[in-house]
């Protein structure tokens, strides 16, 4: 079985259906966990010198940070629905719980982080929305914390990519630290299909080939992405969600094409 590939798992005391933390991906800057509640249900967490962000992804529930309470939020009850999620950022070293209004399913991104900014709201009217590329390599992006936003190290996009397309295409890396040309970001996919019994394909690959794995991807999965070249295929019939969670020592985003494909972005 693929290293690069984690499972989902059943539930347990916390509320959480998978986790990745540095240690057991083998990296040093992304974590990250999934929370699955009922109603009435919390969870919580917070550790001291690690930023998070908290995503509805759906459902509704209550967010408190420190001191501050957000109530209510939540803007779907499905990650498929045409809709952004609402997020929660919480500084490093600040304690967030969780309370479910309605069956809820959290995702939270956590990197090293100061406890430098505020707690706040990011709310779904202020997630921008993207389409990038055309034809069978469309695909639909709600970036949730971009790099224009306030946060220590922590990069969020959620990406919808309709059954039949491509996404993260040409296969594009962003593994060496030389800005301008390129920036290092290790990165976690988190998939899920419709309909869910569906399946997608992710191949991760460097130029030397050291890694070069395709994973078939099943809803609830995720894909580490250490390094490398990191495409995605969604077959006919069956859309395909993901969110992105990138950290690494500098905030920035900057990606290489692979020469091979390259072209293929500038294919008019």
């Amino acid at each position: 079985m693929s290293e690069l590939r984690v499972r989902p798992k059943p539930r347990d005391d916390s509320g959480a259906v998978l986790e990745v933390t540095p240690q057991s991906a083998g990296w040093t800057y992304v974590g990250f966990k999934v929370i699955a509640l009922e109603p009435g249900e919390a969870a919580g967490g917070g550790e001291p010198d690690r930023e998070a962000c908290i995503i509805v992804l759906s459902g509704r529930c209550d967010v408190d940070v420190g001191q501050q309470r957000f109530e209510n939020i939540g803007e779907r009850m499905s990650v498929f629905e045409d809709k952004s999620p609402a997020a929660v950022y919480a500084p490093a070293g600040v304690l967030y719980a969780i309370i479910a209004r309605t069956a809820v399913e959290i995702a939270v991104g956590t990197a090293p982080g100061s406890g430098a900014g505020e707690a706040r709201l990011i709310s779904a009217e202020h997630i921008s929305k993207e389409t990038r590329g055309a034809g069978t390599n469309m695909r639909y992006v709600r970036n949730i914390l971009p790099e224009t936003e306030p946060a220590e190290s922590l990069l969020i996009a959620e990406v919808i990519t309709p059954g039949g397309n491509w996404s993260s295409y040409p296969p594009h890396k962003h593994d060496r630290l030389a800005p301008p040309e390129e920036s290092a970001l290790e990165e976690i996919y988190y998939h899920r299909l419709n309909p869910k019994q569906g399946f997608a394909f992710q191949r991760v690959y460097t130029d030397d080939r050291s890694i070069d794995e395709t994973v078939c991807v099943e809803d609830g999965d995720v894909v580490l992405v250490p390094r490398g070249y990191h495409p995605v295929g969604a077959p006919h019939g069956y859309d395909l969600y993901y969110l992105n969670i990138m950290a690494g020592p500098q905030r920035t985003w900057i990606f290489n094409n692979d020469p091979a494909h390259a072209w293929i972005a500038q294919k008019k």
